[in-house]
């Protein structure tokens, strides 16, 4: 069965199309990029995926069941931006997401946060913007999940800290699970994908296997991608 699949999904707003026809096959045990230039659609379709938007034309299921309060169970999302309560502590957080998730993992949580020196007795507002990004990466991977949706998950962060969230992020999904990331760091994450997508202008212009398309073009997907949406 697979994980994950849209069909003919569009959507639009105020008279203006921001996705058109969007066909879409996810399997299960998948890294996936999903790649395009800031304003092409990624982050709509991926509030599709999360029934945080609904299509205007066109249906979205996930393990063969349309989107809704199922399938929220079973995807773990981080959305661009946080959502999280910033006058809470770590600690605090992690006892609501546990609470709140049957498929959270608090002793993972704790781990992956010691592991950045993060302190769980501190407020979310008295930390970076990295450091909060951070927290949300490690609530996010602390699920056991079935499909892991991360919304520029390197932004904010240091290039040091970077090897580091995608090592999370490698360690941490469940076995059998899929991964869709969305970036415009595409040389940072290229070497974990196994398939990428590329989106413009709210349409899916390719998809791939990432080692097939590296092999066809003779180049990295960072340069592939570059060529493609070249101004």
């Amino acid at each position: 069965m697979k994980l994950l699949e849209c069909k003919n999904v569009s959507k639009t707003f105020d008279n203006k199309e921001i996705l058109h026809n969007i066909n879409l096959n996810i399997e299960p045990g998948k890294i996936i990029g999903l790649l395009g230039k800031n304003g092409q659609g990624k982050t709509t379709l991926i509030k599709l995926i999360n029934d945080l938007l609904t299509p205007t034309s066109g249906e979205i299921f996930v393990k063969g069941k349309k989107v809704g309060v199922e399938s929220k169970k079973i995807i773990s999302y981080l959305p661009e931006r946080t959502y999280l309560d910033k006058s809470m502590t770590v600690e605090e957080i992690i006892t609501y997401f546990k609470d709140f998730y049957d498929n959270f993992d608090d002793e993972k949580a704790h781990k992956l946060l010691k592991d950045l020196n993060l302190d769980t007795k501190e407020k979310l507002n008295k930390m970076s913007k990295g450091m909060q990004e951070k927290v949300q990466l490690v609530l996010v991977m602390s699920r056991e999940a079935d499909l892991y949706i991360l919304d520029e998950p390197l932004g904010g962060v240091d290039p040091a800290t970077r090897d580091y969230i995608l090592e999370t992020i490698l360690s941490n999904f469940k076995e059998g699970s899929s991964v869709i990331i969305s970036t415009h760091l595409i040389s940072d994450i290229e070497k974990i994908l196994d398939e990428v997508i590329f989106i413009d202008k709210g349409q899916i212009i390719l998809t791939s296997d990432a080692d097939t398309l590296r092999t066809k073009e003779k180049n990295s997907i960072d340069e592939v991608f570059r060529r493609m949406f070249k101004c």
